[in-house]
C-alpha cells in the first residue's frame, strides 16, 4: 500500500512531462500552424492537406496577418503558405481560414504571445542554451524512477505473498 503513493507521484510527474508536448501536436491534421505560439514580428507557416491532391494553389486569411497565398510544396497534396504578424499586435488568439479547390474551407487558431525576450538569462546555473540536454536528463530520471516503482510493486513480499 505504501508504494501506491509513490506510484501516483510518478504517474503525476510523467503526466506533467507529457504536458510539455506542444499543443500543435494535438491539432487537427487538416491544418498545421508553426509556430503555435507566435510573437509580433515573427513569420507563421501554415500547411494543409485538406485540399484536393491535385490542387497547387489556395488562399489564406489571418485576422492578424491579413491575406496570404498557399502553394504546393515538397510534400505531394500539401499546400503551404506564410505570413508575418505585424509589430504591435496585441496578444491573444488568431484565427486562420484557408480556402482551396474543390470548395474546401478549413480554419485553425494559434496564439499570439507578447514580444519574446532576446538573449539568455545568466542565473548562475551554467550556460543558457536550447540543447535539450536537461529535458532529456529529466525524462531519463523520471523513467528510471517509474521503472523502480514498478519493480518494487511487482517484487514479492518477505512473507512470500
Amino acid at each position: 500500500m505504501r508504494y501506491t503513493h509513490m506510484g501516483a507521484s510518478v504517474v503525476l510527474a510523467l503526466g506533467a512531462l507529457g504536458l510539455q508536448v506542444p499543443a500543435a501536436a494535438a491539432d487537427d491534421s487538416d491544418i498545421r500552424i508553426d509556430p503555435w505560439n507566435a510573437s509580433p514580428g515573427s513569420t507563421v507557416t501554415v500547411s494543409t492537406s485538406a485540399c484536393d491532391p491535385g490542387a497547387d494553389y489556395g488562399k489564406g486569411t489571418s485576422e492578424a496577418g491579413g491575406d496570404f497565398h498557399l502553394f504546393g510544396g515538397d510534400e505531394e497534396g500539401v499546400l503551404t503558405g506564410e505570413f508575418q504578424i505585424p509589430e504591435g499586435t496585441e496578444p491573444g488568439s488568431d484565427t486562420i481560414t484557408l480556402k482551396c479547390p474543390p470548395l474546401t474551407k478549413v480554419t485553425g487558431t494559434y496564439q499570439i504571445t507578447g514580444r519574446s525576450p532576446e538573449g539568455s538569462v545568466d542565473a548562475g546555473f551554467g550556460p543558457a542554451d536550447d540543447s535539450g540536454m536537461g529535458f532529456a536528463l529529466g525524462g531519463g530520471l523520471l523513467f528510471t524512477a517509474a521503472a523502480g516503482v514498478v519493480w518494487l510493486c511487482r517484487r514479492p513480499n518477505a512473507d512470500g505473498t
